[in-house]
């Protein structure tokens, strides 16, 4: 059977003028990959740590997923595999894991932050989430609009559900999402085709996709996951063409092209044509679009959604049979369902001819199988022919960067083993004059045992939180540990207070280091593990007491003090606003500048005062990088916008103060600047 790459229309051409540019970064999110498969020979390939450890194994279907993506990318002319852009550089994330667990879009959203501060132009994601109307959880909101503010193509599968239908993040904005055809160019039967799709998505085979599987040899197997590196290479080429142009490489005008130059395809007396989306992938068009330069700006982002993928029988050939394909698409289901909140891994449907054990759809008339990321802790996970195949065992992060995070502290105890010896050391509580065993899960029970025992601390898992989330493991390290732990038995005391009470936490802010290493918890999650050198930074705070502190401070240094109610009510709005819907990760420079700047509330209110002495409220914030730093430092700039809401033809005051986020403690820069704004 031919190579189907091969053949796709404009490659040739295209190859000709370039095979890839090492200046080019692709990140591939997706299972472990064989490094050592004879096709990446001479590849540009590193491995960045992440929440999936281990190594490919020739019997995971995730390894087997992975192996296969990156191959059509990176394989090396001359060997078995013919990847799109074997001269661009390759950035391996791991984020689906062999083992069956899950991967969450809070995880996915580490992985493309961690691509995108890794240098990836283009992130190539073979997997998603299934929702009803392309909704995502605001992480993955967050990391693709980082991708959108850095010029970060993320190029991600429609999903292979075979109905009108959208996954995340090919949802999302500024996504460019990939559908499957096939080799005449007809859209797959289970190749999605929901509405955002038809302005930002496009088709690219995907049946019987020729991939290196682990261990050696190849296998062709079918679905939008392996249409997706194909459009993710054919970026790489162009970006490669602008930089061989001498120009400065665009994903965005490249993603413009791409769109502006699909071919329609021919369903015949079909009236469903929106299952071709915006059109066919046109390599020759888009070529000619980068290399005349008349395309359109104007085009809307793209947004790709996830898919799902089924594993091939032992036997390695893939039946071609539609109804087959249905059944084993309602068997994963089934499997899958053990967690909505579950993000379902690569998606792949499969075709005739002979495949490895991967995540692709043991059928021939290819339907497809899903991997849906499900909400909060869910995990991305590809749906295997025999069962659901989980996509995200956690790898760890690089160690040495630097966190600033805001959330609630808690704690775990990662087994029931060390639940249970918590149980037995901890004194029994006397209710309504009856001795009963002490419980480990009541924080206030805890607070009073560790006040008598601060040494037991170490033996608690503890972790930050975000809403219900926990988000890291916080372990505190060197000389002055002990102090840092007896800091977290405050907070903690502080926590299960009245809300009314003066003692009483809402918040703490963490800073700290990552340590490259991983911690699973005991509801099975993995966290990444930070470690606070010492009490410095760590702070807790009710928003209320927070706020008065702040007043009282204007107070102290302006004569003409702002009604203290609508003061209140505007510094409340902004730290609240950083809290819920600003929440993050803490990781990016801006995040940690932004997180700062609410920990920062005195000179937050000084800025206040000023707008809101005049009747104004906030609108906006804005985290930008400042053209003015100190040497070898890291500076941004927090702009806060005020409007006045019963004029809105009145000027909008801006406030901006600069932070630098290059210690493990943030630090502002100079004076507030201010200015008025007619927008």
């Amino acid at each position: 059977m031919p190579d189907i790459i091969k053949e796709m229309p404009g490659l040739a051409e295209l190859w000709a003028q370039t095979q890839g540019d090492s200046g080019i970064c692709v990140a591939v999110l997706d299972g472990l990959v064989d490094q050592n498969h004879p096709c990446f020979e001479g590849a540009t390939l590193r491995r960045e740590p992440s929440l999936v450890a281990g190594v490919a194994t020739t019997q995971g279907s995730m390894s087997a997923h992975g192996t296969h993506v990156t191959s059509i990318i990176f394989g090396q002319h001359g060997s078995s595999i013919s990847g799109i852009a074997p001269q661009c550089q390759g950035l391996v994330i791991p984020v689906f894991a062999d083992d069956g667990r899950r991967l969450s879009q809070l995880d996915l959203s580490r992985a493309i932050e961690q691509a995108v501060n890794a240098g990836a132009q283009i992130i190539n994601v073979s997997g998603g989430q299934l929702t009803e109307i392309g909704e995502a959880e605001d992480w993955l909101e967050r990391a693709v609009n980082l991708c959108k503010s850095k010029n970060v193509l993320i190029v991600a599968a429609a999903g292979n559900d075979g109905c009108e239908c959208l996954h995340v993040p090919a949802a999302l904005s500024a996504v460019l999402a990939v559908g499957a055809s096939n080799a005449q160019g007809q859209p797959l039967d289970y190749s999605n085709w929901g509405e955002i799709y038809q302005s930002q998505g496009v088709l690219a085979p995907g049946n019987n996709i020729l991939g290196a599987k682990p261990g050696g040899g190849t296998v062709k197997l079918s679905g939008t996951s392996f249409a997706t590196p194909i459009v993710s290479g054919v970026v790489a080429l162009l970006l490669s063409l602008q930089r061989q142009q001498g120009e400065t490489p665009d994903p965005q005008k490249v993603r413009a092209a791409i769109l502006q130059s699909a071919l329609p395809c021919d369903l015949g007396d079909s009236k469903d044509q929106n299952r071709c989306l915006v059109g066919k992938l046109n390599i020759a068009g888009a070529m000619e679009l980068i290399t005349v330069g008349k395309m359109s700006e104007s085009l809307p982002m793209v947004e790709s959604s996830g898919c799902g993928c089924g594993q091939t029988q032992a036997s390695d050939i893939l039946v071609e049979n539609k109804s087959q394909n249905q059944e084993l698409v309602a068997a994963q289901v089934a499997n899958s369902q053990v967690a909505s909140s579950e993000v379902v891994a690569a998606s792949t449907a499969a075709a005739p001819t002979p495949t490895t054990a991967t995540t692709t759809v043991v059928a021939s008339s290819p339907s497809s199988l899903n991997t849906n990321l499900m909400s909060n802790n869910s995990t991305v996970m590809p749906n295997n022919s025999s069962n659901a195949v989980t996509a995200s065992q956690a790898t760890e992060p690089a160690g040495g960067g630097l966190v600033y995070v805001l959330g609630t502290l808690g704690y775990d105890f990662g087994s029931e083993a060390r639940r249970d010896s918590f149980k037995q050391l901890m004194p029994g509580v006397e209710i309504d004059g009856t001795r009963v065993p002490a419980n480990p899960y009541d924080a206030r029970q805890m607070v009073d045992y560790l006040a008598d025992n601060l040494s037991e601390a170490k033996s608690l898992i503890w972790t930050l939180n975000l809403e219900l989330t926990p988000i890291y493991a916080v372990e505190p390290y060197g000389p002055f540990a002990r102090e840092v732990y007896a800091v977290f038995q405050e907070l903690l005391a502080g926590e299960v207070e009245s809300e009314t009470s003066e003692e009483y936490i809402e918040r703490v802010s963490i800073p700290g280091r990552l340590t490259g290493k991983t911690v699973r918890l005991f509801s099975g999650q993995v966290v990444p593990v930070i470690e606070p050198i010492a009490t410095r930074g760590i702070y807790g705070w009710k928003i209320n007491t927070l706020v008065s502190s702040a007043i009282e401070a204007v107070r102290a240094q302006q004569t003409a003090v702002p009604e203290e109610e609508q003061m209140r009510k505007t510094l409340s709005s902004f730290l609240q606003r950083v809290y819920y819907d600003l929440r993050n990760l803490g990781q990016t420079s801006q995040d940690r500048a932004l997180n700062f700047a609410a920990t920062n509330a005195f000179q937050a209110a000084s800025t206040f005062s000023e707008a809101v002495a005049t009747g104004m409220e906030l609108d906006s914030i804005v985290v930008q990088k400042s053209p003015f730093c100190r040497m070898d430092s890291d500076c941004w700039d927090v702009q806060l916008k005020f409007f006045d809401p019963e004029n809105s033809r009145r000027a909008r005051k801006v406030f901006r103060f600069t932070v630098d986020v290059s210690d493990l403690i943030p630090v502002t820069l100079g004076e507030v600047r201010s200015w008025s704004s007619p927008y």
